[in-house]
């Protein structure tokens, strides 16, 4: 698909779809109302005829139109008050999956820049959504039956410099939220350790940036044994990647990433029910690896380093028990109570290692827990940290980018409960707080360096379709990681 930035009447451009967007407070940007003036005040006789509210993607169609265009979409942008990045975001993807089931090729969308979000923002945003919005999650259907876009053209009062330049970053972070949004909806019996290396060194290659991968035999001499544990029940070897972009800029960001590409919850086995979505809990290892690619390719001047610990987590004769005990790579010893719990197990390692190679400030993003759906439901991820300033910064990138971001606390009190009367710790406190005592199990491994830790359970995919997205992986976090590479570089 072909993206380009014009500026130019709406009533004169010869589309087979124009999309408007039309905000619920009733005033019309400035090149809606030229084009309702154009259009003998159509845009106004449809608000008042009642049928279209401008309510948050609210659709009404206009067939025939009486300009150029075929067909025009009038899209709800919703109270400007309300309006952000994300509302632009998921209505451009609604918008190109409404323009593909209407087999239109050639569409052109306005959104207005309101309240906070600026034209650059409205025009990234344009660009990601389009993109990641004609990614669906059918990856082994017949495809015949699509409708193929060939050109979108973002439409802006001025155009210039700044706009073309969104339009590009849009294209590139659209590009790194896809790779994980696919790396997740793979099936686990593809979409192996193994494979899932193979993958990231792929990325790696086409991005510029350093690849290297730990095989097992290299993470037992590193002693990575809590990690280890959690790949004894699988034929799979355990990967470990690492990925290493140096821009030149500010601290070096450490993205740490949970990669078990199916969790059985080994001998501690999870209920039938459910159990084909454990393909996405390996989505915390996409996000990384997807997110440096997407800071490389846009060329931030940041330094950064993501490491994915990839690992099936099977039952067998080989897998690890409740009740064993393993030493990680950091020498603390761990009470493994719950074989269900493992993904702080791969992710313990996997900070330590992210320290050991430089890492200035961490974030970890995992599928780590039900307890934070449970807390925080499919809307929000959870974040958890050890330093306020960092956290305080984690936040803000994910609100620049609309993703839903909300602190959790990490008193000391969660860390008692993980107490073991035979090793250092237990991998699990107890049924309440699960989320958190999982937090305070991670907290052990990075020490005094500025570490946030993001538990994408609830967000890492949807369990039902969407108007902007089917269902399936998310991308979650990798657009906040990206921003939060930019902000920490500054």
């Amino acid at each position: 698909m072909n993206l380009e930035v014009i500026s130019q009447p709406l009533a004169s451009i010869d589309a087979d779809l124009l999309v408007v967007g039309i905000a619920q407070d009733g005033n019309l940007s400035p090149e809606a109302q030229t084009l309702n003036s154009e259009w003998s005040g159509l845009l106004d006789r449809v608000k008042a005829e009642g049928g279209f509210k401008g309510k948050a993607y609210e659709l009404d169609w206009l067939y025939p139109t009486p300009g150029k265009a075929r067909r025009a979409l009038l899209l709800g942008t919703g109270k400007t008050s309300a309006y952000d990045v994300r509302t632009a975001r998921r209505l451009a993807a609604i918008a190109v999956r409404q323009a593909r089931n209407k087999r239109a090729s050639r569409v052109a969308i306005a959104l207005p820049a309101a309240g906070s979000v600026s034209i650059e923002q409205v025009v990234q945003a344009i660009a990601d959504g389009a993109i990641t919005g004609l990614a669906d999650s059918d990856l082994y259907k017949d495809q015949d039956n699509k409708g193929e876009i060939e050109n979108l053209q973002v439409v802006v009062a001025e155009g210039g410099e700044a706009a073309s330049a969104a339009l590009e970053r849009g294209r590139k972070i659209a590009a790194a939220v896809n790779f994980g949004r696919w790396l997740g909806d793979e099936p686990a019996n593809i979409m192996t350790p193994v494979r899932a290396a193979e993958e990231a060194r792929r990325w790696a290659s086409e991005c510029g940036i350093e690849c290297q991968v730990l095989g097992e035999e290299e993470l037992r001499e590193a002693g990575m044994g809590s990690l280890l544990s959690v790949a004894d029940g699988s034929k799979y070897p355990p990967q470990v990647v690492v990925l290493t972009y140096n821009g030149g800029g500010g601290p070096t960001l450490g993205l740490v990433g949970k990669g078990v590409t199916f969790d059985t919850g080994g001998i501690s086995i999870k209920p039938a029910a459910d159990m084909h979505y454990m393909k996405y809990d390996m989505c915390g290892a996409a996000a990384v690896i997807s997110a440096i690619g997407g800071i490389a390719q846009i060329g931030l001047k940041a330094n950064v380093i993501a490491i994915a610990g990839m690992v099936e987590n099977m039952p067998s004769g080989t897998a690890t028990r409740p009740g064993d005990v393993v030493r990680a790579a950091n020498g603390k010893t761990i009470e493994i109570i719950n074989t269900d719990a493992e993904g702080r197990l791969v992710l313990a390692d996997a900070l330590d290692l992210a320290r050991k190679r430089g890492a200035e400030r961490l974030v970890d993003v995992a599928t780590l827990t039900g307890a934070i759906k449970v807390a925080l439901g499919d809307v929000a991820t959870g974040a958890m940290g050890n330093n306020e300033e960092w956290t305080s910064q984690v936040l803000a990138a994910a609100k620049a980018t609309g993703e839903a971001l909300w602190p959790m606390p990490l008193y000391p009190e969660y860390t008692d409960k993980l107490k073991s009367n035979i090793a250092d710790m237990m991998n699990t406190g107890g049924r309440f707080g699960g989320a958190l005592t999982a937090g305070a199990f991670l907290q052990q491994f990075v020490g005094d360096t500025p570490w946030v830790h993001l538990d994408v359970a609830g967000t890492a995919y949807t369990e039902k379709d969407h108007s902007w997205q089917m269902k399936g992986a998310t991308g979650a976090m990798i657009r906040t990681l990206i921003e939060l590479a930019r902000s920490n570089a500054e």
